[in-house]
């Protein structure tokens, strides 16, 4: 065929390869428009603009898009890794740094409240509950500070760390409040399933340990301020904490070193230890799992936040509706 010797005796594009020489100049007595052939791919042609020659521009073949486009389909937001800008150094320092501010705001806080002249004892539970949400505020302040300050000098940070992003909440691939919807309702049945499971092996209900959530039990119910501070200690500044340092910090600091998967496992049983209740080890995991992979869907942290904002302040608001109708919820908490 003529267009076929045309292009043989001026380059060699009949390469073995799929992946065709891009813009190559042949004479532009080629015809504008090329007949298919078995052995050329589509070929777009162009005129340049300063000699009289037209480029060749060759893409692959229909085999190769088609693999291009399975290799991306196997690309999953939850598998992705961070960009991780810190070192070990950094993650170990400030991983220490969070948890030691914690504390010792906490015992600060305490030592402080005698030379304020309050005394405890004589206190009303409104009164108590305003200084439990004064002291989470306080808390919550620090460690953020400590965190942010640590890792500052390595600004300019990647855009998906540290984000708090509004916008598109329910979009399929990235919507926060979607994800939160599907991550809260994963949540809700792993945790219903791992409390029959965990039933069915010990051969009785599993029960609660003396945590914070039974230290609170005085105020919940006992007035609409004690209540909206609760909600505002476990279901604003709880979460916005723990999920910036957990999941914000450490999964992503992981995920340097390890599949994410795997961080999001490792994050969830530091989520769980911490809490510092044994006996929920179990259902604290499964909520931290969850908690993990709706933030790696999404990589916006309003997106864990949101979660456990309803699961806590869930919690509170159904034992101030019991404790309104008459239940011991003391009594229900031990059993549940």
């Amino acid at each position: 065929m003529v267009y076929t010797s045309i292009v043989q005796s001026s380059i060699s594009i009949l390469s073995p390869s799929p992946r065709f020489y891009s813009h190559t100049k042949i004479p532009y007595r080629i015809p504008q428009i090329l007949p298919s052939s078995p052995l050329i791919p589509v070929l777009k042609l162009q005129v340049a603009p300063t000699r009289g020659l037209c480029t060749v521009c060759c893409y692959k073949n229909n085999s190769s898009q088609e693999s291009d486009k399975k290799e991306a389909g196997l690309n999953w937001r939850i598998l992705k890794r961070w960009d991780v800008p810190w070192n070990w150094q950094t993650i170990s320092l400030t991983s220490l740094a969070c948890g030691l501010s914690f504390v010792l705001t906490g015992l600060i806080e305490a030592a402080a409240i005698p030379y304020t002249g309050l005394k405890i004892e004589e206190l009303s539970l409104d009164e108590k509950a305003e200084i439990l949400f004064v002291d989470q505020s306080i808390a919550t302040a620090v460690v953020l500070g400590v965190l942010y300050s640590l890792t500052k000098s390595f600004s300019p940070l990647p855009d998906d760390i540290y984000r708090y992003d509004l916008k598109e909440p329910f979009n399929f691939q990235k919507g926060w409040l979607l994800w939160a919807g599907i991550g809260l309702g994963g949540a809700l049945g792993a945790i219903a399933l791992t409390g029959v499971v965990m039933s069915f092996v010990n051969g009785e209900a599993p029960q609660r340990e003396t945590d914070a959530l039974v230290r609170l039990l005085p105020l919940i119910g006992s007035s609409s301020i004690s209540t909206a501070c609760l909600v505002g200690i476990t279901g604003v500044l709880a979460p916005i904490l723990e999920e910036t340092v957990f999941r914000g910090f450490f999964l992503v600091s992981l995920t340097k070193w390890l599949p994410t998967p795997l961080a999001v496992l490792i994050s969830a049983a530091v989520f769980a230890v911490a809490h510092l209740t044994p006996g929920e080890f179990p259902q604290l995991f499964v909520l931290g799992t969850a908690l993990g992979f709706s933030y790696t869907q999404t990589r916006n942290l309003l997106t864990p936040i949101t979660i456990h904002a309803f699961w806590n302040s869930g919690v509170i608001l159904l034992l101030t509706f019991l404790q309104l109708q008459g239940y011991d919820i003391k009594e229900l908490l031990q059993a549940s």
